[in-house]
Parts: C-alpha cells; sequence; structure tokens
C-alpha cells in the first residue's frame, strides 16, 4: 500500500508541475482602460475564459504553444500567439484591443431586431459609422448632433450659426425633412412635417453609443422618409460594468457645461442601473443674440432574465435658446457678421424676439427574446410627450413701426448704430400711443396692425408607438424577417401671450367672439412648459389639433454565402389625418377622416469576386403619404383640404458600388441615382402682379407647387487606412448633379387673408437645386503622438458648387438658375491627453473649429443669407472612476 500511495502522489505532483497557464492584460488602445468581461479562448478548443475587473485573465492550456483568441463587444477580435519556455506560465503583458468602427452592431446590447443596422444584411449599402469615441472627443457640448456627421460623404450641415440646435443637415442634397431619423429603432422625424429640431435633441451627443448614416436605399425595413438616406443613433443602454465620470466643459461664447454619470454594473440577479445628469449655459453660439440654456437627463435600468433582454430608458433635454436668422448681405456688411436684428434691450434688460423652448421626455422600452438558436423577436416600446413653442411679435411687427430714427437698410425700430431692436421705444412711445378704451386700456388689435406685444407659437404633443421585428434563420444562408410599426400622435397648436410690452391685453375675433380678449401671460421657459400653458379661453390667432394614426408592415427575406447575397424588401402603410379648429369658429369644427396607402420595395445583390473585393447594386421605390401640414394647407380653416388634393410622392432610386477591406484599409466608391416626382413643395415669398419686387404688393405669401419633379444623381468616394497602430488617416470626394426635372402646377397664397392670388403652372427644368454643395471633399488624420496618452487630431473639408435655393417669384422665369455661393474649405483642429490618477483616469480633450477663422456663406434662403460658423473651440476635463 504504502508504494502505491508513493506511486499515486508521485504522478500527482507532476502533473501539477506540468499545469501550463496563459495569463495577461485586456485593454482599449484609445483610453488605457482594462476590458471586463472579455472572452478569451484556446484557438481550435472549447478551453476559455473571460477578464476580470482589472481586464486580466488566467487561461490553462495543455500546449507549450498555440494561439488564443480574443473577442470583445465593439472592438476588433485578435489572435495572440503564445509559448511557454523554462516554465509552466506565459504571461503575455498588455494587450491592446481597437475599436471597431465597423462593428457597431456588436455595441447594441439591446434591440437588435428593430435597430435596422447595415452588418445585420450582407448585401452592402452606402454607409458611414461614427463611434463613441470620436463623438465624445469632437462633438460634445457647444457642437449640435449634425456637427458629429460632418466628415462622412455627402453629408453637409449647415446653419450653425442660427442658435443652438438650429443647425440643418442634408443627405445627398437632401433636407431633413427627407432623410430618416431613428433612435434605437424610434423614427423621430416630426408626424406632421417631418422635421426635426436638434435643440429637442442636445442630449443625444451624451448619452449616444455610435451614429450610423445609410445613404440612399438604406437597410431600414420600414415605410419611412428615408429619400436621401437614414441615420440610425443607437443610446447607451444599461452598461455591464461598474463606472462613472464627471465631466466639465468651457466653450467660446462663455460656455459652461457640467456633466455626471455613473453605471452600477449587472449584478448576479440580472439587474443594472445607470444615469447621466448634465447642465450647460452660454451667452451665445457664435452670432450675437444666441443665448441658451438646458439640461439633459438620462435614466436607464436593464434586467437579464434567462433567453429576454429588457432595457427602459427615460430622457430628455430641456432648453430655451435665443434664435439668428437669415438677413440681407447690407446689414452683415454694416453691422458685421455676428449681427443679429431678433434682440435688443428694454429698460437695460436683454430682450429676444426669437426665443425657442421646448421639453420633450422620452420613454423606451426594448425586450429582445432569444427564442432558439435560429429565431428571435425584438421589440420597442416608447413615447415621447413635447411641450413647448417659439416666440415672436403679433400685432405690428417691429420691422414696420414708425421710427423717428429708421435705419435705410431696414424698416422700422431698429436702433441705427448697431441695428437692435428699440424695445424702450416700442412699449413707451407707440404702444403708449394707441387709443384707450372707456376704462383706460390700450390692447393690441392684431386684425388691424396696431400694438405690439410677444407672443409663443406653441406646439404640444403627445405620441406613442411600437416596432415589433421576428427574424428566423430559416437555413445557414437563408434569413427571413417580418414586423410591425405603430404610431399614434395628437398635436395641439395654439398662440398665447408671453408678453405684453405694457399694454393690457390683445382684442380680436377668436373664437366666434369678435371682441375676444386676452390678458393672461405665459413665460417661454421649458420646465414652465410641461404643465403651465394656456386654456382655450387664454388662447390667441389660432388654436387647433390634429391626429395621425399610422399602421405598417414590413418583410424581408435573404439569401447569402461566402460569396453571393441577394435581399428583397417590403412594406406597406396606412396613414389617416384628422384636424379639429377651435379658433376661426364658435362651435369646434373637425375635418374628415383622410386615409392614405403607401408602400416601399427594395431589392440588391452582391458579389465578392475576390477575398476583400466586393461589388454591389440595389434599387428600390418608394410611395410615400404626404405630409399632414400639406393635406390641411389653409389658415382660415384648418380644417379644409388642399384643393387639389395631395397625392402621394414617388421616389425611385438604383445605387451601385464597391468596397474593398483589409484589417487596417477600407475604401468605398458608390454611384447613385434618386427620382422623386409628385413632390408637393411650399416656399415663402413676396408677390407683385405687375412684377414689381422692389416694391411688391404681397410682402408675405407662400407659393404651393403640386407636382414638382427632381433627379439627384452622383458619384461618392471614401476610404480609411491604418498604415500604424498610432496613426489613422481618411478621405472622402463627392460629385454630384441634382436639378428640377419637370413643370408644375402652382397657386400663390396671400398669408395675410389664406386667399389664392395666382394659379398658374411654371417650368423648372433644369434649375438647380440648392442649400447643399453638389461637390465635395475632405481630409483627415488621427496620431497618437504618445501611444494610449496623448493624441491629435485635423480634418479639411472643401465645398463647392453651392447654390442659394430657388426664390419661388424669380424662379417662374424661364432658365432661371439660383444664386451661385463661393466655395470655401474649413480646418478643425483636436487634441486628447489621457492619465492615471491613483486608480481612476482624468481626460483633458480640446478642439478648434475653422481654426483659420475663414469667412464664408454657408446657405442662403428665401429670406437672406446664413454666414457659417468663424473661429469656435471647446475645452473639457473628464474624470473617470
Amino acid at each position: 500500500m504504502k508504494k502505491l500511495f508513493f506511486l499515486v502522489l508521485f504522478f500527482t505532483a507532476n502533473l501539477l508541475l506540468a499545469q501550463k497557464t496563459v495569463t495577461g492584460t485586456l485593454k482599449d488602445v484609445e483610453t488605457d482602460t482594462p476590458l471586463l468581461g472579455a472572452n478569451v479562448m484556446v484557438v481550435g478548443t472549447s478551453n476559455g475564459t473571460t477578464t476580470d475587473f482589472d481586464g486580466k485573465f488566467t487561461l490553462e492550456v495543455e500546449e507549450d504553444s498555440g494561439e488564443i483568441k480574443i473577442s470583445y463587444i465593439g472592438f476588433k477580435p485578435m489572435t495572440v500567439a503564445y509559448s511557454i519556455e523554462n516554465g509552466t506560465t506565459a504571461d503575455l503583458g498588455e494587450i491592446m484591443m481597437k475599436p471597431d468602427a465597423n462593428a457597431l452592431g456588436e455595441i447594441v446590447v439591446i434591440g437588435r431586431g428593430v435597430i435596422d443596422l447595415e452588418e445585420d444584411r450582407e448585401t452592402p449599402i452606402a454607409v458611414s459609422t461614427v463611434t463613441r469615441q470620436e463623438i465624445q472627443k469632437r462633438a460634445v457640448g457647444n457642437v449640435e448632433f449634425p456637427q458629429v456627421l460632418k466628415n462622412t460623404p455627402n453629408v453637409y450641415v449647415s446653419n450653425q450659426s442660427g442658435g443652438f440646435g438650429d443647425s440643418q443637415m442634408f443627405v445627398r442634397g437632401f433636407d431633413q425633412t427627407n432623410t430618416a431619423f431613428l433612435l434605437n429603432g424610434q423614427p423621430i422625424n416630426g408626424m406632421e412635417d417631418g422635421k426635426m429640431y436638434w435643440s429637442n435633441w442636445a442630449g443625444i451627443t451624451d448619452i449616444a453609443n455610435a451614429v450610423q448614416v445609410q445613404r440612399g436605399l438604406g437597410s431600414s425595413k420600414l415605410a419611412i422618409s428615408s429619400v436621401g438616406g437614414t441615420v440610425n443613433i443607437v443610446t447607451k443602454a444599461t452598461n455591464r460594468t461598474e463606472g462613472g465620470f464627471a465631466r466639465f466643459l468651457v466653450g467660446n461664447g462663455s460656455y459652461l457645461k457640467g456633466t455626471v454619470s455613473y453605471d452600477t454594473g449587472m449584478n448576479e440577479n440580472g439587474w443594472g442601473f445607470s444615469f447621466l445628469l448634465d447642465y450647460w449655459k452660454a451667452h451665445s453660439k457664435y452670432a450675437n443674440g444666441t443665448k441658451g440654456e438646458g439640461q439633459n437627463y438620462f435614466f436607464s435600468v436593464g434586467k437579464k432574465a434567462g433567453d429576454h433582454n429588457f432595457n427602459f430608458l427615460f430622457t430628455g433635454a430641456p432648453q430655451w435658446h435665443d434664435q439668428n436668422y437669415s438677413k440681407d448681405r447690407e446689414l452683415y456688411d454694416r453691422y458685421g457678421i455676428k449681427y443679429n436684428n431678433n434682440y435688443g434691450f428694454r429698460d437695460g434688460e436683454y430682450l429676444s424676439l426669437r426665443r425657442n423652448y421646448y421639453h420633450k421626455p422620452v420613454l423606451n422600452l426594448n425586450w429582445d427574446w432569444n427564442i432558439s438558436e435560429k429565431s428571435n423577436l425584438s421589440t420597442v416600446i416608447y413615447a415621447s410627450f413635447g411641450r413647448g413653442g417659439g416666440t415672436g411679435d403679433y400685432g405690428n411687427g417691429p420691422g414696420y413701426i414708425d421710427y423717428p430714427n429708421e435705419s435705410e437698410l431696414q424698416g422700422g425700430a431698429y436702433g441705427p448704430n448697431k441695428g437692435l431692436i428699440d424695445w424702450d421705444y416700442i412699449e413707451n412711445v407707440y404702444n403708449t400711443s394707441l387709443t384707450p378704451d372707456a376704462n383706460g386700456n390700450r390692447y393690441a388689435r392684431p386684425a388691424d396692425y396696431e400694438g405690439t406685444i410677444l407672443r409663443a407659437s406653441v406646439n404640444n404633443h403627445a405620441w406613442y408607438g411600437s416596432v415589433i421585428n421576428y427574424e428566423n434563420n430559416i437555413s445557414e444562408n437563408l434569413t427571413f424577417n417580418v414586423g410591425t410599426d405603430i404610431r399614434f400622435y395628437k398635436g395641439d397648436h395654439f398662440r398665447q401671450i408671453t408678453n405684453l410690452l405694457g399694454l393690457d391685453g390683445v382684442r380680436e375675433p377668436f373664437g366666434g367672439n369678435p371682441e375676444n380678449t386676452v390678458s393672461t401671460t405665459f413665460n417661454p421657459d421649458p420646465w414652465a412648459a410641461l404643465f403651465n400653458y394656456a386654456e382655450e379661453e387664454e388662447r390667441i390667432d389660432y388654436d387647433y389639433s390634429e391626429n395621425i394614426n399610422y399602421q405598417g408592415g414590413f418583410g424581408q427575406v435573404e439569401w447569402a454565402n461566402d460569396k453571393f447575397s441577394v435581399f428583397f424588401q417590403g412594406a406597406l402603410s396606412n396613414q389617416s389625418y384628422k384636424r379639429e379648429d377651435r379658433g376661426n369658429f364658435e362651435e369646434t369644427k373637425e375635418s374628415e377622416t383622410v386615409n392614405k396607402t403607401g408602400y416601399n420595395i427594395k431589392g440588391g445583390a452582391s458579389w465578392m469576386f475576390l477575398e476583400g473585393h466586393t461589388i454591389f447594386g440595389n434599387a428600390g421605390k418608394y410611395s410615400r403619404q404626404p405630409y399632414l401640414d400639406n393635406v390641411f394647407p389653409s389658415y382660415a380653416d384648418n380644417t379644409q383640404l388642399a384643393d387639389p388634393e395631395v397625392d402621394n410622392e414617388e421616389i425611385i432610386g438604383f445605387e451601385a458600388g464597391y468596397r474593398f477591406q483589409t484589417d487596417d484599409f477600407q475604401l468605398n466608391f458608390n454611384a447613385y441615382i434618386t427620382t422623386w416626382k409628385n413632390r408637393f413643395l411650399s416656399q415663402g415669398g413676396v408677390y407683385d402682379p405687375n412684377g414689381n419686387e422692389q416694391n411688391p404688393e404681397y410682402n408675405d405669401v407662400t407659393y404651393l407647387y403640386t407636382g414638382i419633379g427632381q433627379r439627384h444623381k452622383g458619384l461618392e468616394l471614401d476610404m480609411k487606412w491604418k498604415p500604424m497602430r498610432d496613426l489613422m488617416l481618411r478621405g472622402y470626394a463627392t460629385m454630384g448633379e441634382w436639378r428640377y426635372i419637370n413643370s408644375s402646377d402652382y397657386r400663390i397664397r396671400n398669408n395675410t387673408s389664406t386667399t389664392i392670388l395666382l394659379v398658374d403652372e411654371a417650368d423648372f427644368t433644369g434649375t438647380r437645386i440648392g442649400q447643399a454643395p453638389q461637390a465635395s471633399a475632405g481630409l483627415g488624420t488621427n496620431y497618437d503622438i504618445i501611444s494610449n496618452k496623448l493624441s491629435v487630431s485635423v480634418d479639411w473639408n472643401y465645398y463647392a458648387n453651392l447654390w442659394g435655393i430657388a426664390e419661388p417669384e424669380d424662379a417662374l422665369i424661364p432658365n432661371y438658375q439660383p444664386e451661385k455661393l463661393k466655395p470655401y474649405s474649413l480646418f478643425d483642429l483636436g487634441a486628447y491627453y489621457n492619465f492615471d490618477f491613483g486608480d481612476s483616469k482624468i481626460q483633458l480633450n480640446g478642439n478648434i473649429y475653422n481654426v483659420l477663422d475663414h469667412e464664408y456663406i454657408s446657405q442662403k434662403d428665401n429670406y437672406g443669407y446664413f454666414y457659417g460658423n468663424g473661429l469656435t473651440w471647446n475645452v473639457a476635463v473628464k474624470y473617470l472612476f
């Protein structure tokens, strides 16, 4: 027995001594932070482990040499060789993992089925992705969301000098109303008009995990208005790991911003919580008179329960900001490119004519269910409740008041020295000159253009919806999707008084009462707007509501192997519209319910003819329902349908491309053509029956076109190259030709009386489409001077073939072309420094935009010109724990 005991002990000792181990530490190459929960596997086996809180792993192996495969969400997978010599442990030291900009899907921890990402489909599209790391470095603070995408081919951002959140974004020449924006799979374009108000989404840059721009047909399965493309915004969900940060940021215009965020991580019961709070304020964005202030809040709770994954988030960005509009060049020449004629001083206190204020809480519940290895169900249920509006004058505007020192450049009560509104004159001289009634009260009478007050145009809405997607991998090569998209929307529109400017109230025909009088005022504040807004008897000018219901179904089937892929996709939807008008009638008047059916069909194929080389082609047709504002265009009767009736718009798109990709290099070349027919278009302007544009008889009209057609075609080239670990280079070039292609019936409506002044036809064939450059190019680089510590970035963007908008009164002239604006280029610089601070980290980040302070015009609209921002900057310090 003793011999047997010692024999067993001998073999056991030798086995223990022969045990082999591989160790190492995984870190993010950009932030030098440990990666918790990464998978580490021995290649060719099922032997594996995960990293701990410090990013460390210990893996027992059987062979003296071999390879381990490392994978982590949002990072490029790695294969690392190991060799054990003269011992039992191979320490691989620090292993730096690179974020994968093309693996956006890997960071989506919830909502995979309803967030239509490019990599979820084998057949390629024209796409660009911006990661969270780049967003946090380059576009947080006094840089609003569209600027995140400025280095993307055929994406143009204008009107940055308008105020916080007033930028406009164009994709392939199509504006925001014709580009679809999705937040975690939830459509967020305005239901009434398709518009995007970025001030309502000021917190997106703080909570975005990534943004993917799909130009053209895109991969979205919904029947949405993606004429130009689709922008997928993926926000952070409940974080799987514990940690947080505090950040303080300063910028030009006395901009200040403070942010705190904390994640509990996922506990052993599958629960986790995340929150973020933020506050900012500034004296100006760039132009004068563009003050702003706001907050951002985000709360998320997640639960992992077997095959089910739930996440609930609640977020909002209440804000107010003062606005700057386009204007004549002569005014810029007199007062400078920062001039803003929307503000002045009253009793020595700053007062803006145009203030936007809004609060839009958003609730979003995602549920993912892995039904089996081959099928899954993904659902998002959402709701939003918008409250707020925008201020302006009511009655006789400042520009129409008789003023003793009237400027030769602009009429009305604008002081000649600085061109600012003379509020003291308006209140103390003009308003006091009104004839009082028998009780000594002075009232503004807007119908007679007597008196000046400030009002708010209020847009309160409630929006509920759900998107559901079921996916089944029928076989190794065949995938099938089917789902629904349902939305319910109600909007209330009215005006309320914000400042009486010394008067006692407003007296006007309203709600069936010819001498209706209102004197209650309301504070244009985003928090007050949630619950304190005018009741029906306290409203002025107009008061109406609308209901929009949308029901859609969609499906997609795709077959793919290692070389080929082919897909077909279709969606069918019904949209109903109904309005109620309380302001123009003694009793509430209701419209009939209008139903319109729309659809889209798309198909495409791709072929990888060599490793890394892929060609593809896609085609699609949309029949898009008109927006509600086009169905009901009248102000005198908000329930009156358009005459003639507005039909669906028809869009046909074709695109083809070539993609070459290796581990460190990617090149994309795309060609596209989009034809858009039967478009309804409305443009504000002036009109004179005798052609006198200098002194027109009608100064406030709308041109209503019912059959506009346009064609956008062009080429896009972009590349990204990482020649060495610490250096990244990128570039793009685009060339397009965007023109109107037919004649259209049109009507001219007098907005004062809502009567139709003229019905005629105009030929727009060959007219250039303006507001976005039809040629552009860009280069950029990011270089780590000290690896994982100090990096710098430089970006250059060039824009050419930029036309102003076609002026409606001039576009009626045969062979008319809008004004061509000068090309321009901009340089941006950025720097980032990261260092340890005990067990925590501190990051310093700074950016200078338009570093050469170049002076340029970024847009020309119906009312004048917008100068772009000159030199702007921000600096942030961030403490991570």
